[in-house]
C-alpha cells in the first residue's frame, strides 16, 4: 500500500509517506507555517521515494481536535488530493495519534485547547491496536475524569502543560507517568490509517469531516475576565 498522510492540527507540521510497511516523514515545530510547508513536503517525499501521486492508494489525515486553522488545512489538502486522484481518505483522531506514542496499555491523551481548556481522550491498547474508551471532549482541566480509578494510566500531550499544568495537578497520582511535550506525527497517523483502512474505515473525500469539538474560536471579553479571575 502507498499512503500519504498529513498532520497539521498543532504547532507541529508533518507529512508522511507509507510505502508497503516503510514510513518516511518530514516533521517540524513550525507555528503558522503549515500552509507553506505541507504540500511542498508531500511533493518532496514523493520525489524522494520515486513515485507519482497517481501511484498513491489512500490519503490519510489527522482530523483533529486541534487548532482550527491547522485542522481545516489538513482536511482541505487531503480532500483536494483525494478528489483529484479519485482515492479514498482515512481520518485519524489527533488525540489517538498522540496516544500511540505513550508507554503502557492505558493512555489519556490531551492537547492544549487554549482558552483555559484541554482536548482529551482515553485509549487502551488491544494488541497492536489502540482503542478509544471515552468520548473525546474539550473542557477545563479540572473537569477531566479517567474512565475508571483502577490506575495504570499514562498521560501524554501538551494538554498536561496547559493552564500552568492544571491537568497534571488535578489527576495527580492517578497517572503512572506524564509526557507533556508530545506532539502528533504524520508517521503515526499513517500507521493508524493503514490499520483503519484494513478495517474498512476509508471514506469518499467529500464525506470526511473535521473534529473541532468546540464551536467558539475565541472567548468573549466576559469569559476572558472570568478566566483571569479564576487563576
Amino acid at each position: 500500500m502507498k499512503l500519504l498522510a498529513f498532520e497539521t492540527a498543532t504547532e507541529a507540521c508533518s507529512v508522511a509517506l507509507y510505502l508497503d510497511g516503510e514510513v518516511i516523514e518530514r516533521h517540524e515545530i513550525a507555528p503558522r507555517l503549515h500552509a507553506e510547508y505541507a504540500l511542498p513536503w508531500a511533493e518532496a517525499l514523493l520525489a524522494q521515494a520515486g513515485i507519482k501521486r497517481t501511484q498513491l492508494d489512500v490519503i490519510a489525515v489527522s482530523r483533529g481536535p486541534g487548532a482550527f486553522t491547522g485542522v481545516r488545512l489538513a482536511i482541505a489538502l487531503a480532500q483536494g488530493i483525494a478528489l483529484a486522484l479519485d482515492r479514498p481518505v482515512v481520518t485519524v483522531s489527533t488525540l489517538q495519534a498522540i496516544a500511540v506514542q505513550a508507554q503502557g496499555a492505558r493512555i489519556l491523551a490531551a492537547i492544549d485547547a487554549r482558552m483555559g481548556e484541554v482536548y482529551v481522550g482515553a485509549f487502551e491498547r488491544d494488541g497492536d491496536d489502540l482503542v478509544a474508551v471515552s468520548t473525546e471532549i474539550v473542557c477545563a482541566p479540572q473537569a477531566v475524569t479517567l474512565p475508571d480509578s483502577e490506575g495504570g494510566w499514562h498521560g501524554v500531550g501538551t494538554g498536561f502543560a496547559a493552564v500552568e499544568g492544571a491537568l497534571a495537578a488535578h489527576l495527580g497520582n492517578q497517572l503512572a507517568s506524564i509526557d507533556a511535550s508530545a506532539l502528533p506525527h504524520a508517521a503515526d497517523v499513517a500507521r493508524l490509517a493503514v490499520a483503519a483502512y484494513a478495517r474498512g474505515e476509508a471514506l469518499a473525500p467529500e464525506r470526511i469531516e473535521p473534529a473541532y469539538l468546540r464551536n467558539n474560536v475565541a472567548l468573549t471579553l466576559e469569559e476572558q475576565k472570568a478566566l483571569r479571575a479564576s487563576r
